[in-house]
């Protein structure tokens, strides 16, 4: 068994004897906020960014996906959206990016680098390296990655006109929010 396994059973035995006598409170599977937050997956927004928006545990659905992009077809972050929307009754989108993020520095052509020194076929390589330029080469900018975001999800046949959206820009290491869009409509 790895180290990191053998951490995190550890880890999750504490928090359930630590949690035994007293239990965890039961909440409702729709979000309290009726909101959905597309963030990117950065490791210092762990316990940063909820309490940064002053939501807590129940409040929102938190979709975390490298540049907290989002396409306007179907994808696994579009179907994460629509089963907040449809299903959880979600009535607000918020994209948030944050400074210095790792997709300011990722193009298609390290990845399809990285991945070629990692031993991956390049017959595979070829066939996905116009997904990565079209998903990896435009996010130059934090705030501007936001905006396409926001717009893209707007522009997306698959969510219904009732949706709000919002985008923001949070810095990891102070936690401050600054808002780039604020209650956009469906194009």
């Amino acid at each position: 068994m790895s180290d990191l396994v053998s951490y995190i059973k550890e880890a999750n035995h504490t928090f359930v004897t630590d949690h035994a006598a007293s239990g965890i409170t039961e909440l409702s599977k729709y979000p309290a906020r009726k909101l959905a937050v597309l963030a990117c997956m950065d490791a210092r927004l762990l316990y940063l960014l909820e309490p940064a928006l002053g939501l807590k545990r129940g409040d929102a659905n938190i979709i975390k996906v490298a540049g907290n992009t989002a396409g306007r077809g179907f994808d696994s972050v579009i179907g994460s959206l629509m089963v907040a929307v449809y299903e959880l009754h979600v009535e607000d989108i918020l994209v948030i990016g944050h400074d210095d993020c790792g997709m300011l520095h990722t193009t298609s052509a390290s990845l399809c680098e990285k991945m070629a020194a990692a031993g991956i076929p390049a017959a595979v390589i070829e066939e996905l390296e116009p997904r990565l330029m079209a998903w990896a080469d435009p996010v130059c900018d934090s705030e501007e990655s936001v905006r396409v975001a926001v717009r893209q999800l707007q522009k997306n046949p698959y969510l219904p006109d009732t949706v709000r959206f919002h985008g923001a820009v949070i810095r990891p290491d102070t936690g401050d929010v600054r808002f780039i869009v604020e209650n956009a409509e469906k194009k």
